[in-house]
């Protein structure tokens, strides 16, 4: 069953709506809040990796009260426990009974602020409900809720006092992206409080509307060109004389989830070549575990995806829908 052009034409206004609304309070980030977004309505989840004092708490509020959603920061520090995080099991002396405290998990947006700033026990605590959509404490399972989105801050590895995420880890997420510093204009713009507070949001549609609209996304037509296109890229990488690691099948699964995502946020019924190349950088690139010695020379993940996007033959466009 596949999306009617009508179906795709709402889809894709509700999404501008919520894009333009977002970027009410982060002025200037219209390609990051489009992805953030794009993860959102794919049910993926994203890693920012910025240096502190560019948005990304503000990004995390617009987008929960622009959804109706609830949100919350959890800032990662050397001795934050999982427990922490998922919440714990508390018992009640007056009741007799262990009463279960749920965590800052449980929200519809979860800013995991300084995500590598925790110790390898405690990130992994995040792998069960950002696959899962859920947390199980003391051998009972809970869901979290939707939408879930996490959004996961991340600072440079030279820094002091932070961790590597390990591969599994950064396998969960759907994309890795930055916001960097504003330009010019919109740091004036800035300045001079044009940006709205965050609390000051109107909401711009329901969580179960936002549900409905990932269903929707799930049902846009991917043609098996386009999908041997992904198949292809994805090997590419595992082949690249630079690459120790390449993209697992769960990153070519959320690549062609968000494909299918961009294209009804265009009011497409299908996805295109154009679309994979639009979102690989961005979905694949973190995946990669490359040489030392490709390190050493300077050699990015970024740079890796954009050399395979020219070496892989797209399918013609003609042929792909």
């Amino acid at each position: 069953m596949t999306i009617t052009q009508e179906q795709a034409t709402w889809f894709a206004q509700t999404f501008d709506q919520i894009a333009d609304n977002v970027e009410r309070a982060i002025l200037g980030k219209r390609h990051v809040v489009e992805l953030v977004l794009t993860a959102m309505l794919s049910e993926g989840h994203v890693l920012l990796e910025d240096v502190p004092g560019t948005g990304k708490t503000s990004l995390a509020r617009a987008m929960a009260q622009s959804v109706q959603g609830t949100n919350t920061r959890i800032q990662f520090t050397p001795d934050l426990l999982p427990g922490d995080i998922t919440g714990v099991s508390v018992y009640d002396q007056k009741e007799g009974v262990f009463e279960f405290h749920a965590g800052p998990v449980f929200a519809n947006v979860v800013l995991a602020d300084e995500i590598n700033r925790a110790s390898p026990k405690t990130q992994s605590a995040l792998l069960e409900v950002m696959e899962e959509g859920r947390v199980t404490v003391d051998g009972v399972s809970r869901q979290v809720g939707v939408p879930f989105l996490v959004l996961a801050t991340q600072n440079p590895v030279e820094q002091a006092g932070t961790y590597r995420l390990p591969e599994a880890q950064l396998d969960r997420f759907m994309m890795r992206a930055s916001l960097g510093y504003p330009d010019h204009a919109a740091t004036v713009r800035i300045l001079d409080g044009a940006a709205v507070p965050t609390a000051e949001l109107a909401p711009i549609i329901t969580p179960e509307a936002m549900v409905g609209m990932a269903d929707l996304a799930a049902q846009v037509y991917v043609d098996a060109l386009v999908l041997d296109y992904i198949s292809r890229i994805v090997d590419a990488t595992r082949s690249a004389d630079e690459v120790r690691l390449g993209v697992s099948i769960r990153g070519a699964l959320a690549l062609t989830r968000a494909v299918r995502t961009r294209a009804v946020s265009q009011a497409r019924t299908y996805g295109t070549p154009d679309d994979v190349k639009a979102l690989a950088v961005a979905v694949l690139a973190h995946r990669l575990i490359l040489h030392p010695e490709a390190e050493f020379d300077g050699v990015t993940p970024e740079s890796v995806i954009g050399q395979v996007l020219l070496d892989v033959d797209p399918p013609s466009s003609r042929e792909a829908v």
